[in-house]
């Protein structure tokens, strides 16, 4: 009995600590996200974006090569791969008996999309007019970080959850920032647009984990009582 008490104590410290690490994450996500409005919207500096635009073209004119690369990056948070991503994951882990992470990975995606689409509405800013390829659509925040990093957040997630090799988790990240980065390199987006779509990703993934662990345990309590 002592030893169960010890137990249950030692996971509940381990439980506050995640959710005061998670609130933290999300309070600093929403601050950053608020602080890039101000800068692009009411102080209308474009000092950060223009900084970073020279950056990127200096490593673009020393290293032409790389442009190819970029472009081959910045697919794997494209429309076209996001919405077979959002079919086939989900699919997949349904199939190994995986379906709550499956509906995690989906709406991770979806609302990830549905939400950038109503941000860009409601900024409403144009993309620059130095882009290297043609894009369409609005610029703030960008859709390739925020739900790239949605999507790949939560894959980093399962990942850790499931303890398969933390180092891939933290690659998945990595990979979720150079795709965001792809697109201040290619002039697609502003770097003010990529850091808040950063933001609004890692939002949303909280967001997102938090309301369906609330769900679960909600219906897991509601299957107990009818069970009784």
């Amino acid at each position: 009995m002592k030893t169960l008490t010890t137990k249950l104590l030692k996971l509940l410290g381990l439980l506050t600590v995640e959710i005061v690490l998670v609130s933290v994450l999300f309070l600093a996500a929403f601050v950053v996200f608020f602080y890039l409005t101000r800068i692009v919207f009411e102080q209308q500096s474009g000092a950060l974006d223009e900084a970073a635009f020279q950056w990127m073209d200096a490593h673009r004119a020393q290293w032409p090569a790389l442009t190819p690369w970029i472009r081959g990056i910045t697919f794997f948070a494209s429309a076209p791969f996001l919405v077979a991503a959002a079919i086939l994951l989900p699919a997949g882990l349904a199939l190994r008996n995986h379906r709550r992470e499956g509906l995690e990975v989906f709406w991770a995606i979806a609302g990830a999309a549905l939400l950038n689409q109503l941000l860009k509405t409601h900024f409403h800013r144009l993309r620059p007019d130095t882009a290297l390829l043609q894009q369409y659509g609005l610029s703030f925040p960008s859709g390739h970080a925020m739900i790239g990093l949605a999507l790949y957040g939560c894959l980093a997630w399962l990942l850790w959850r499931h303890r398969r090799h933390p180092a891939w988790a933290a690659l998945l990240f990595l990979w979720a920032f150079l795709i965001g980065m792809s697109r201040v390199y290619l002039h697609v987006h502003y770097f003010t647009d990529v850091l808040a779509g950063f933001a609004a990703g890692l939002a949303w993934l909280i967001l997102l984990r938090a309301g369906l662990h609330l769900w679960w345990r909600e219906k897991a309590i509601l299957d107990e009582e009818v069970t009784d």
